[in-house]
């Protein structure tokens, strides 16, 4: 029974997070997308914010994978 609880909170972590994620980087391209349309001059400098924005987002699904990993693992 607990082992069964703990993977099912494991792919909650994991599935949870990257649903976030997914949903977080798709609204942060269209919005870049739709900056460098209206002002081309900046696209350099909206590219590199976009880059930086999505790696933060993207820490947040590793952080949902190593809680899954530490669940099934036992260390938590």
């Amino acid at each position: 029974m607990v082992a069964g609880l703990i993977a099912i909170g494991a792919g909650l972590a994991v599935g949870i997070a990257a649903v976030g994620a997914g949903i977080g980087q798709g609204i942060a391209a269209g919005k870049a997308f739709e900056s460098i349309a209206r002002q081309p001059e900046v696209t350099g400098t909206v590219r590199t914010l976009l880059f930086i924005a999505l790696a933060f987002m993207e820490t947040l699904t590793i952080y949902g994978l190593v809680v899954a990993l530490m669940l099934v693992t036992g260390k938590m």
